[in-house]
């Protein structure tokens, strides 16, 4: 079975289904993969790092010994519980990819141990993939596809990590502190539990936006966000200034196209909501709009129709390539790109 949306997901996670003899837990984002692996092995086995109930291999091991992982899932656990057979594979390996889909077709089919459970960590696996065809068709095994974390998931993650400190940040400061953060979940669980060092852990602090200030500093790239932003604002100048400026503080060229690039998400996403239903202001702030920035980025939304974002969209992905075009003039291309969303917003009254 195939577990897409969030509350199945949290279900399976919290209560896993006793029919079910594997999970595949896969994505682009790791930190989320691992997150989610750890939960489910946590409620497979009271010890998920006892070597005596738990077997960890990784796409290395399958190489060097093909019927390595099928041998664990038969074998029986030394302890007397239930057994566990964790296999992460960090690499996109065609063999390691056909060997994991064999053994767990046959495991979900009862052919080895029943009472082990198979638990595969991955890296995006494609359409293509003989271990994610296996895995959805198979009735044994449940699939969680992981996806990168929107704004209300790591403000969810932020909230819940700082609670256990008895910490907490009020809405303001969240906004802020969330709209820095890495989408890599890994990256950004390391810059929450940080936050909490600094805030104290058990102090009780609810803190707000100036209190972050020391924290969080100048970011590197708020030039670039500035930037981008003046440039669909249709302020030539002032997205001309900040690239410059941007490029002094170190910012190469390439950084400055992917900012352009997420700022026109951001306003897609926006609209996209805003067609669905959606109020402007609640699209803009589920597109992760900061409030300091919601009364400029609402004027653009009402001024930039998709089919304008669809237009540019080429612009900005032509940019992008030529950028990381080995002795290009990236700076001056990411500058011309500017300086062309800049003159499309004009046109567009803005």
């Amino acid at each position: 079975m195939i577990l897409s949306k969030r509350p199945d997901i949290e279900r399976f996670l919290r209560s896993p289904d006793p029919l079910v003899r594997a999970a595949l837990i896969y994505g682009r984002d790791m930190g989320v993969v691992r997150d989610r692996a750890a939960e489910l092995a946590g409620k497979l086995t009271a010890r998920p790092d006892d070597p005596f109930d738990v077997a960890q291999l990784t796409d290395g091991d399958l190489g060097e010994d093909a019927g390595r992982l099928e041998g664990e899932l038969a074998a029986q656990s030394l302890m007397g519980g239930r057994r566990l057979v964790r296999l992460r594979l960090g690499a996109e390996k065609a063999s390691s990819d056909k060997l994991a889909a064999e053994a767990l077709t046959r495991h979900a089919a009862g052919e080895l141990n029943p009472d082990a459970f198979l638990l595969i960590e991955a890296g995006a696996l494609g359409r293509d993939s003989a271990l994610r065809k296996a895995a959805e068709k198979a009735n044994g095994a449940a699939v969680i596809p992981c996806y990168e974390d929107e704004p209300g998931d790591i403000a969810r993650l932020v909230r819940d990590t700082l609670a256990k400190d008895n910490v907490a940040l009020n809405a303001d400061a969240l906004a802020l502190f969330v709209a820095r953060m890495p989408k890599e979940r890994g990256v950004a669980r390391q810059e929450i539990e940080r936050l909490a060092l600094f805030l104290g852990p058990g102090s009780g602090a609810v803190a707000g936006p100036a209190d972050l200030e020391p924290f969080l500093g100048v970011e590197p790239d708020a030039s670039l966000a500035d930037a981008a932003a003046d440039a669909f604002g249709g302020r030539l100048a002032d997205a001309q200034a900040g690239m410059r400026r941007a490029r002094q503080e170190g910012e190469a060229g390439p950084a400055a196209v992917r900012a352009i690039g997420q700022h026109l998400g951001r306003l897609r996403r926006t609209l996209t909501l805003h067609k669905s239903g959606a109020g402007l202001p609640e699209a803009a702030k589920a597109s992760g709009v900061f409030w300091k920035q919601e009364r400029e980025f609402l004027r653009q939304a009402r001024a930039w129709t998709l089919e304008d974002l669809d237009r540019l969209q080429p612009e900005v992905l032509a940019a992008d390539k030529a950028c990381k075009t080995a002795g290009s003039p990236d700076h001056l291309i990411a500058e011309r790109l500017a300086l062309t969303v800049a003159g499309r917003a004009r046109r567009l009254g803005l």
